[in-house]
């Protein structure tokens, strides 16, 4: 069974590992995901499902000696080390997809409650200020311009909820997106410089991996582009925001509000200022995790690590430079 190993940083669902089991694989789950835990575990193990708990940094992988596969549960594959997989031949795959709707549905959430002031209506009933409903501080969506950095399979599909239900004008930017797929939306997004989403946008939402290039996109010279009513979604990376400047910019009154599922740490540190902050709406990097997309995404994870002992090659290869190794040539 040595060759049928597999390891679990951290425990999966139960229904991901039935698929592992079925399949004849053997598995290893560890204490806690601590790299001087999980590292001796690596020995002899051919795939990984990770979650988020750990990085597979390259000094992990030079405890492994055997691994053909890192399966992520999630679809972002930012707690790898890519280039050193690669190297070593092993495929990282991500669940990429999955989660797309529950995604698109949480940054959904945050923009309602951002534009229907609902933390504040909250607290003031709770405080016996019912007359808060008289200062008519909600605002609609309706006719409103979204603004996305990414378009994407969340960015299009949020777009695509708030053009068809509240006629919101749909603005974005993408550096990556083929010019044909641009032009099969020509009817109803309008691609634009990452300038002109800042100026344009009565909301904003992030929809861009985390990379060398893209870490603290969003700064203090984005947010004076901003409206000064405009919100800011982030259910992506948290290192894509410079988050001291976002605060400044939210205490200053530079734009009007936030709603952040992710942070530059995570959990966010007790001391941070947007804890204090009554205009940014937070919730622990819990877009994709509703009862139902945990599985979905669990599930992926392990069917892809099936496929890798079956001998096929899985989907959603996040390094394709790891194919050219021999370990790949010969399937």
């Amino acid at each position: 069974m040595k060759d049928k190993l597999v390891l679990l940083p951290q425990p999966i669902e139960e229904e991901a590992v039935a698929v592992l089991e079925a399949a004849g694989l053997e598995l290893v789950t560890a204490s806690a995901p601590k790299p001087e835990i999980v590292a001796p575990l690596l020995k002899g193990a051919k795939a990984i499902v990770l979650r988020t708990g750990i990085k597979i940094t390259r000094e992990l992988m030079e405890s492994a000696d055997e691994l053909l596969t890192i399966s992520r549960t999630g679809a972002g594959v930012d707690n790898v080390d890519l280039d050193a997989a690669a190297e070593k031949g092993i495929l990282v795959t991500s669940s990429l997809g999955v989660n797309t709707s529950s995604v698109m549905e949480h940054t959904l959430t945050l923009m309602m409650a951002l534009f229907k002031q609902i933390p504040l209506m909250d607290r003031e009933v709770r405080n016996n200020n019912f007359d808060i409903r008289y200062k008519n501080l909600p605002a609609d969506l309706l006719d409103k311009t979204l603004g996305l950095v990414g378009f994407g399979r969340i960015g299009s599909s949020l777009a695509k909820v708030c053009h068809d239900g509240f006629n919101m004008r749909i603005i974005a930017f993408d550096e990556y997106l083929p010019e044909d797929v641009k032009a099969s939306y020509k009817d109803w997004v309008e691609f634009v410089t990452v300038d002109e989403v800042a100026s344009r946008s009565d909301v904003i939402s992030i929809h861009m991996p985390l990379t060398n290039e893209t870490d603290k996109f969003f700064n203090a010279a984005f947010f004076k582009k901003m409206k000064k009513n405009a919100f800011l979604l982030n259910t992506s990376r948290g290192g894509l925001v410079h988050e001291a400047d976002l605060i400044q910019a939210l205490k200053g009154g530079v734009i009007s509000g936030a709603g952040l599922d992710v942070f530059e740490n995570e959990p966010i540190k007790p001391d941070s200022e947007l804890l204090t902050l009554p205009n940014v709406i937070l919730t622990p990097h819990t877009a994709a995790l509703t009862s139902e997309c945990v599985v979905r995404m669990a599930i992926s994870g392990a069917e892809r690590v099936v496929e890798v002992f079956n001998g096929k090659i899985p989907d959603n290869i996040a390094n394709p430079k790891a194919l050219e190794h021999p370990n790949w040539k010969s399937r």
